[in-house]
């Protein structure tokens, strides 16, 4: 039983995203020529001493606890594969101890940064400058992730109704509202955008779908105009609208709704960083703080 074989298995059996089953196999093969080179060994043949040993290098190599972690659930999820096909009979993951995560709040650009760069900071007047601006917009105003970016299609804008159709995680499907002005944006955007086959409303000057380093990069460039973050991605901007969200007075189950999250748990992590404003708030404010 081969990689290839889980791979298909949880792409098209259990309809993983298309980021998860790279990651997935990435992490895979990483691991298969490990035990290759330094034990020779087969992957499923791998014990929880392989496991451990290229935990540990990795770990040398300078990989966070956080990059483990989601490395570990890789493994996790392959070995019980090979459980459900009778081709082990335990799991080596059993063993393996995973280094501990800290509390690390989400990272978010503040509400007065990204007002001055939609507001303020001028775009180019061209298809490029429309474009970005949008993606920028769209990250921030409805929250959704980098791959459903990407698969919007024209069809999924209801502009009738200011609300968007996104395709999430396992193909489910949710609306999100959308503000007027962001209405206009998308319609802008429209008289500016290329000649294209594809459906998607986001594309490449030469008409193509976006690619995901793309979206990445224009999101960098952007948000490095207004902020000194250190990470400057797609998901801050997701961080960034839940976090004002809550702050502005939104309820976390309509947060999860938005957001896509399967439940309330996933979201509660935005309620840590509106704590540590009303603390500072409470620091500066009260007279005894």
């Amino acid at each position: 039983m081969d990689i290839n074989g889980f791979i298909e298995y949880i792409s098209k059996q259990k309809r993983y995203s298309y980021h998860t089953v790279s990651a997935y196999k990435t992490d895979l093969l990483d691991f298969s020529d490990y035990c290759h080179k330094y034990f020779e060994v087969s992957i499923q043949k791998a014990s929880h001493r392989e496991v451990r040993s290229w935990f540990s290098l990795l770990i040398d190599d300078g990989f966070n606890p956080r990059t483990i972690h989601r490395k570990s659930s890789s493994l996790k999820s392959f070995f019980r594969y090979l459980i459900t096909q009778g081709v082990i009979l335990q799991s080596p993951m059993d063993l393996v101890p995973l280094p501990k995560l800290g509390n690390q709040l989400p990272k978010f650009v503040e509400e007065k940064s990204l007002d001055i760069l939609l507001n303020e900071i001028e775009f180019p007047q061209s298809f490029e400058g429309k474009r970005d601006k949008l993606i920028i917009d769209l990250f921030y105003q409805t929250g959704i992730r980098k791959a459903e970016l990407i698969n919007l299609t024209i069809d999924d804008i209801n502009f009738h109704l200011n609300q968007i159709k996104v395709t999430g995680k396992r193909n489910k499907e949710r609306i999100i509202p959308i503000s007027y002005s962001l209405n206009e944006t998308i319609k802008e955007y429209l008289t500016y955008r290329k000649s294209s086959h594809e459906s998607n409303l986001l594309i490449t000057s030469k008409g193509k779908v976006l690619y995901p380093k793309l979206v990445y990069n224009i999101v960098k460039e952007n948000l490095s105009k207004v902020t000194t973050l250190s990470k400057k991605s797609p998901h801050v901007l997701r961080h960034s609208f839940a976090t004002h969200m809550l702050n502005n007075g939104a309820e976390l189950s309509s947060i999860k709704e938005l957001l896509g999250h399967v439940n309330l748990a996933a979201t509660q992590i935005y309620t840590h960083n509106s704590l540590e404003k009303l603390k500072l708030i409470y620091k500066q404010a009260h007279p005894r703080a």
